[in-house]
């Protein structure tokens, strides 16, 4: 009965050392890849705003608002005849 137990006790370690080792490199594995992911994400990021900062063309407008004509108003309100 002794034995069975011993035997029993090493199976169990065995093959809880397996499962051990087998998870960890899949947790390794997947780690990696999530990394791989958010290193390539901030590459995009990083390039993305480089872009953004270098291009000159995009100010803001300082005439938008502005209307084509002002003196349009001006001239409908001090036009008597209308």
């Amino acid at each position: 009965m002794d034995k069975r137990k011993l035997v029993a006790l090493i199976a169990v370690l065995v093959a809880g050392t397996i499962v051990y080792l087998i998870g960890d490199s899949v947790g390794y594995r997947r780690a990696e890849a999530d990394i791989k992911k958010l290193d390539e994400s901030a590459a995009e990021k990083a390039t993305a705003e480089a872009a953004k900062a270098a291009n000159p063309f995009q100010v803001a407008n300082p005439l938008e608002g502005v209307e084509a004509n002002p003196f349009e108003k001006v001239k409908k309100v001090l036009n008597p005849f209308e």
